[in-house]
């Protein structure tokens, strides 16, 4: 049995870790190099890193604070915001990341995807991708894009489909509509594309409890959960989480 990861992210903006609700009214909450140390040793599997604001502000990302990370973990570690082309990636990865993350960037040019997985592999490159229910788009969810401000006329499963087919190894799938609110992951978003696609999905947006954790790799097929206001604000630890899902015969890795 695959077990499942628990990835914690790191919304960044100005060199500080910041939470908001649906991508706004952000409040810094730490240092994202201390925090990130701390997640390690509690025994997150993954971590992310996104410059919330990079892409919406046409700049490149904070290679000094990715390296400073780097430095002082050692599980996989995935880079986002301000990806805008091939070198980009390159500077990310050789600062210590083993992934980057596209999204913004990607739905203005999607090529950036086939070239990044020629040169560095499909492991290596994450499409993340901002959906919003509507149901007007033939699945239901429309893409969005510069931390949810501009709304683009891709339909989200569509666009999981394309991505994949340009090689990304790995799809994070936030729902707008549940992130920061802390009622529990969008389980029919996340179903859809888990079940549609074959690489492997992370869920994002709406952790609040630890059975909404369970029922988003479970019922919602994620490969993975993503979490971040539960944690970041102390409602549970690493080991907690990990605890309540093996003790439901959620396979996890407990060697921490």
């Amino acid at each position: 049995m695959l077990t499942k990861r628990i990835v914690v992210c790191l919304d960044v903006r100005d060199g500080k870790t910041t939470k908001g609700v649906k991508f706004e009214h952000n409040v810094d909450i730490g240092d994202p190099v201390e925090m990130a140390e701390a997640y390690y040793e509690q025994g997150a599997d993954e971590l992310v890193f996104y410059d919330i604001t990079a892409s919406a502000e046409r700049r490149g990302i904070m290679i000094d604070i990715v390296r400073r990370v780097a430095e002082r973990i050692f599980v996989p570690f995935s880079v986002g915001g301000g990806i805008a082309k091939v070198d980009d990636m390159r500077a990310v990865l050789l600062a210590g990341a083993e992934k980057v993350s596209v999204n913004s960037q990607a739905v203005r040019n999607p090529r950036i995807i086939e070239e990044g997985a020629a040169q560095f592999g499909s492991q290596a490159v994450v499409l993340g991708m901002d959906a919003l229910r509507d149901p007007s788009m033939p699945s239901g969810y429309r893409v969005v894009v510069d931390g949810g401000r501009v709304r683009t006329e891709l339909d989200a499963l569509a666009w999981a489909k394309r991505a994949e087919s340009l090689g990304a190894g790995e799809i994070v799938l936030n729902s707008i509509d549940a992130d920061g609110t802390r009622e529990g992951y969008d389980i029919e978003l996340t179903r859809m594309i888990s079940t549609e696609l074959a690489v492997p999905v992370v869920a994002s947006g709406g952790a609040g409890r630890l059975d909404h954790i369970e029922r988003v790799l479970t019922e919602g097929r994620a490969d993975a959960a993503l979490v971040a206001s539960m944690v970041h604000l102390g409602s549970f630890t690493i080991p907690e989480i990990k605890g309540y899902l093996r003790d439901r015969g959620v396979a996890v890795r407990l060697d921490y």
